[in-house]
């Protein structure tokens, strides 16, 4: 990841406010009011001390309106800035946190086997949040103190232009207090943002597989998991409450300092002859009002650090580059010829060679069977063809097309996928079966679910194809989940059909009815089929047997048993066992 300065990554950030300038504009002309309005404060005092020697009708009616005036001004003022900034705000984390979530559905499979889901998450919220910060809280405070203090340094220069030198000379000061402070919040927010996500990570991990820990009896385990997850976020957030509790007085104090001198400066009996009583109270009050901004300007260099070093990790995961797609070619409705040549795959280029060379040729409906020891690169093999991963050698064609040159979604749609873990969402039992599918056909999805062998057990639930059927289909056995995720398949009617594992959570007679369906929906398809109980792929055209990333034998069911080598090996082994 490319490591960027905080100013390149803090303009990247307001780069997000562009897109919302006349909001933007009228918060600034909002901070603006405010702080002209909260610098007469120090003229008021003037006219005051100053007409109470010299009083008059005028002046008597004239101060009570100023003060209402000038309230209500300040009043307007702080509504435009914060109602406008807020906007910005919410807009800019809406825009942030969608751009995050959308290049994340686009990263390639490597990026996802490389990051856990607890870190991702707190990526798209915690991350965003405290980028916000940076973008439009600390903006405010800056704009609208920041006026505050052009305005007061202004007046104190009209009024007495040495005396505001000699005041602002410990600038230089609170620059090193500040600079100091900053580099200690970036490298403290770094370390708060990366236990955040191992808190996610760790909670959701427990949480989603909390049948797992209480058959286990690990609630003991996970409690004293989380509470050092969440102790090691917390001693960061405390050293970060150190750095911003000591930074600010010591600022205040050197605040105070110049205060304390520049008062007793212009009590010099010199001073005074040149001042009026009024215009001297003016001088102090507006010196003394500035203590506030200084200190909440000081304050927000803690939230800017924070949002930087979010940000850097933000716009390094949307630097980190998408699924590679130079395909031009859309595949239409292919006829489902397949052919691997010498292809070869790794995980990594330290990592061994899960595929060694395997050349396949598979004719279009061809129902073809992979099965082998765990381990042995089934699952790999099968994901290469909707290209989730990329051979490290050797091509794959379909039709004679090379994978490569198809483009990438097009070609996912010719592809219909069930897997060993099934993945169903939280939402109705239709919307499933119709994953992606915008105002799909009722009498579709109901035939998809008929072939499935699911109408009957969806037709016995409450809603029937709308129950809502709770995350990953909690409201459903292991089998039902299979046979949606098989419906689902089939109402894709995509001509290459990979099933991973499709038979593994069914009960004997559900695998009865699921046999027969999916010998009806492979009929003109061209089928891979990963199978660990060999019963299920008896009628297959034909058997590969992967041993270690390599094919050692290929035949039809009968050929295989009669050659009595490693596929009549596995079926004696799984046939001895019992049942």
């Amino acid at each position: 990841m490319i490591e960027h300065s905080g100013w390149t990554l803090y303009k990247r950030l307001l780069g997000y406010v562009k897109p919302y300038w006349r909001a933007f504009a009228l918060a600034i002309l909002g901070y603006a009011i405010y702080a002209a309005s909260s610098t007469a404060l120090a003229e008021m005092m003037k006219r005051l001390i100053d007409g109470i020697q010299n009083p008059d009708a005028a002046f008597r009616l004239f101060l009570p309106l100023f003060v209402v005036g000038m309230f209500a001004t300040r009043g307007v003022g702080t509504f435009l800035g914060t109602y406008f900034m807020s906007s910005v705000a919410r807009n800019l984390v809406h825009a942030l946190r969608c751009d995050v979530f959308n290049h994340m559905l686009h990263l390639p499979g490597h990026f996802f086997d490389g990051h856990s889901t607890g870190h991702l998450i707190s990526r798209v919220t915690y991350h965003v949040e405290q980028v916000t910060g940076a973008a439009t809280k600390a903006v405010t405070i800056l704009l609208r103190e920041g006026l505050f203090v052009i305005g007061l340094v202004s007046y104190l220069l009209w009024t007495n232009w040495m005396l505001t030198l000699l005041f602002l000379a410990v600038t230089p000061l609170i620059g090193v207090v500040v600079s100091y402070a900053s580099k200690r919040f970036r490298r403290i927010s770094r370390r708060i943002q990366r236990s955040m996500g191992d808190v996610t990570h760790v909670a959701s991990e427990a949480l989603s597989g909390y049948r797992v820990v209480r058959t286990h009896g690990a609630e003991a385990y996970e409690k004293a998991r989380f509470a050092e997850a969440s102790e090691v976020n917390r001693r960061q957030s405390m050293k970060e409450a150190l750095t911003k509790a000591t930074s600010t007085p010591v600022i205040q104090l050197l605040v105070a300092l110049s205060l304390a001198l520049l008062v007793w400066l212009a009590m010099s009996p010199t001073l005074l002859d040149a001042m009026t009583p009024g215009e001297f109270v003016a001088f102090v009050t507006a010196a003394a009002l500035m203590a506030k901004p200084v200190r909440q300007l000081t304050e927000i260099n803690s939230e800017i650090q924070k949002g930087i070093a979010a940000a850097g990790e933000l716009f390094g995961l949307l630097e980190e580059p998408p699924e590679s797609d130079e395909g031009t070619r859309d595949p239409g409705r292919l006829a489902g010829r397949v052919r691997l040549e010498g292809v070869r795959f790794a995980y990594g280029e330290d990592q061994p060679e899960v595929l060694k060379g395997i050349d396949l040729e598979v004719a279009p409906g061809e129902m073809v069977a992979i099965v082998g020891r765990s381990g042995s690169g089934k699952s790999t093999l099968v994901g290469l063809l909707p290209r989730f991963y990329r051979p490290t050698a050797g091509r794959i064609l379909i039709d004679e097309v090379p994978l490569e040159a198809f483009r990438l979604q097009p070609l996912r749609r010719q592809i219909a996928l069930v897997s060993q873990q099934v993945t169903l969402f939280n939402a109705s039992i239709a919307d499933n079966i119709a994953y992606g599918i915008d105002d799909p056909d009722r009498a579709a999805i109901e035939a998809a679910a008929r072939a499935a062998h699911a109408h009957e057990f969806i037709e016995r639930m409450p809603g029937g194809y709308d129950a809502v059927i709770g995350e990953n289909g909690v409201m459903l056995s292991g089998g039902q989940r299979q046979r949606l995720a098989i419906a689902r398949a089939i109402f894709k009617d995509a001509p290459l059909l990979v099933l991973d594992e499709a038979t593994s959570a069914l009960d004997t007679e559900s695998e009865r009815h699921i046999q027969a369906a999916l010998e009806e929906v492979c009929r003109g398809r061209t089928t891979f089929v990963i199978a660990h109980r060999l019963s299920t792929i008896e009628r297959a055209d034909r058997i590969l047997v992967l041993e270690q990333g390599e094919v050692v034998e290929q035949g039809s069911h009968a050929e295989l048993l009669a050659r009595d080598g490693a596929y009549a090996a596995l079926h004696r082994l799984q046939f001895q066992e019992p049942a």
